[in-house]
């Protein structure tokens, strides 16, 4: 159980997966019964507000920094075999207040001796945002492709989320869990497919740190950010 979390989840509590996309973020809700609700917000401060009741939040994202290479990209890279470039580096701290991809790049080889893809800046904005919600501690960092692997330990899924047997074996693995996408999900039907499934992958990891079930990357992380938060990956 994460230390963060403060205790098993009372019956019926809300644990929400959450995923950046296009013009904000997409929010989906669980609990022991199952798939609660969708929503989709520009902000992540939106999608926390409005999920208030929520126990535990597991976000796509980057949440904490360091100067530095992190332990959780690592970890989750090796326990990630064959999908192993689905985790990019998080770009260190001392780059996250650039407003330009020159100026960023140049103060992450400073600290690092590393360049920085053109990914990790155009996440910058929502890594800021994770980052202003922090100490929250019902926020977690996850990883949907470490969900999705979870749940069926013995092999990675056949294909990739964006092609149909990829997303059909993923909602495959979600029904197994109990929680299955309803055909319809209101506003949230505008949004790419690949995202709202991200966001339930998210949201059974979110589940699971709400039951103080989840496993972490690396387990026992050391690595804190600036403001004392355990940086670590969780599913």
């Amino acid at each position: 159980m994460p230390e963060s979390t403060r205790g098993p989840a009372e019956r019926g509590a809300l644990a929400v997966g959450v995923d950046g996309c296009h013009k904000g973020w997409v929010a989906v809700a669980v609990s022991e019964r199952g798939f609660e609700r969708a929503a989709f917000e520009p902000s992540l401060r939106a999608i926390v507000d409005g999920f208030a009741d929520a126990q535990a939040f597991g976000v796509d994202i980057p949440i904490g920094l360091v100067d530095g290479a992190r332990d959780a990209d690592a970890d989750a890279r090796t326990f990630l075999k064959g999908q192993a470039s689905s985790v990019f580096s998080a770009p260190p701290r001392a780059a996250l207040d650039c407003e330009s991809y020159a100026d960023a790049l140049a103060a992450a080889r400073r600290v690092t001796g590393k360049g920085l893809s053109k990914q990790a800046f155009h996440l910058f904005g929502k890594i800021r945002e994770a980052d202003a919600l922090l100490p929250d501690e019902r926020l977690f960092e996850v990883h949907p492709e470490i969900a999705f692997r979870l749940m069926h330990p013995s092999e990675a899924p056949a294909g990739r989320k964006k092609t149909w047997g990829g997303l059909m074996e993923r909602l495959a693995r979600l029904r197994a869990t109990g929680i299955e996408l309803p055909p319809t999900l209101g506003p949230v039907d505008a949004i790419g497919i690949d995202d709202v499934v991200d966001a339930a992958g998210a949201a059974w990891s979110a589940r699971r740190l709400a039951m103080g079930e989840a496993r972490s990357f690396p387990p026992g992380a050391t690595q804190r950010d600036r403001s004392g938060h355990r940086i670590a990956i969780y599913g």
